[in-house]
C-alpha cells in the first residue's frame, strides 16, 4: 500500500476540518433554539437558513449576532452561581433575623415581661 506521508497530514487536515465545521454549525443551530429573545419565526428562519445553506447562515448568524456573544455566553455561565448567591444570602440573612428574634424573646423572658411557656411558644412560632 502506496500512501505518501503528505496525503496523511492532508487526510488528517480534513478530517479535522469536517469536525470542526459539524461542531460549529451545531453550536450555531444550539444558540439559535436557545435565544429567549427570538420569536418562533425567527428561530425558524435562522434554523432553514443555517441549514440548508450552512457556509451563509453560520457567517451571517455571527456576523448579526456576533457582538453579543461572548456575553450571553458568561451571562448565561454565571446565571446558576448569581442565583446559589442570592439564596445563601437569603439563608443567611433569615437565619440572622430568627436568631435576633429568638434573643428578644430569651431578654423579655429574663426581664419577667412573658413566661416561660409564652417563650416556649414564640421560640416554636419562630424557628417553624
Amino acid at each position: 500500500m502506496n500512501y505518501p506521508l503528505l496525503d496523511v497530514f492532508w487526510t488528517m487536515f480534513w478530517f479535522f476540518t469536517m469536525c470542526l465545521w459539524i461542531f460549529l454549525v451545531v453550536w450555531t443551530v444550539m444558540l439559535i433554539i436557545r435565544r429567549p429573545d427570538f420569536s418562533g419565526w425567527a428561530k425558524a428562519a435562522w434554523l432553514v437558513f443555517v441549514i440548508f445553506v450552512p457556509l451563509l447562515g453560520v457567517l451571517a448568524y455571527v456576523i448579526a449576532r456576533g457582538g453579543h456573544l461572548a456575553q450571553e455566553q458568561v451571562a448565561e455561565y454565571n446565571a446558576p452561581q448569581d442565583e446559589a448567591y442570592r439564596a445563601y444570602s437569603r439563608n443567611e440573612a433569615y437565619g440572622r433575623h430568627r436568631a435576633d428574634e429568638l434573643s428578644k424573646l430569651a431578654d423579655l423572658r429574663e426581664r419577667g415581661v412573658i413566661t416561660d411557656e409564652e417563650f416556649q411558644k414564640g421560640k416554636v412560632q419562630v424557628l417553624s
